[in-house]
């Protein structure tokens, strides 16, 4: 973990924190001859789906010592400025 001993958790003031990115999903199969899904064709895989549509979604930093979320939002990781902003945004939505 590489840099993250740098976080302080606000709450507890631990510097064990894990990233999470939850999202929810349906999955559509297209019902035909041979399977369910266009991309099935003996058995039903479930990782072969025809559409695939997000619902929810959610990006937040734990603290794996006390359990406080702290949400926040990644597109881009650079070492030395997210650490900075993780930090600020873990002080701010404490």
């Amino acid at each position: 973990m590489d840099g993250f001993d740098n976080l302080i958790c606000p709450v507890c003031q631990k510097t064990r924190f894990v990233v999470k990115y939850e999202a929810s999903h349906v999955y559509s199969y297209v019902i035909d001859s041979d399977a369910p899904g266009q991309k099935n064709a003996d058995e039903f895989l479930s990782f072969q789906f025809d559409n695939r549509e997000l619902l929810d979604s959610a990006q937040y930093v734990e603290c794996q010592t006390c359990g406080a979320k702290f949400p926040c939002s990644f597109s881009v990781w650079d070492k030395k400025t997210s650490i900075e902003k993780l930090q600020a945004t873990l002080d701010r939505n404490h």
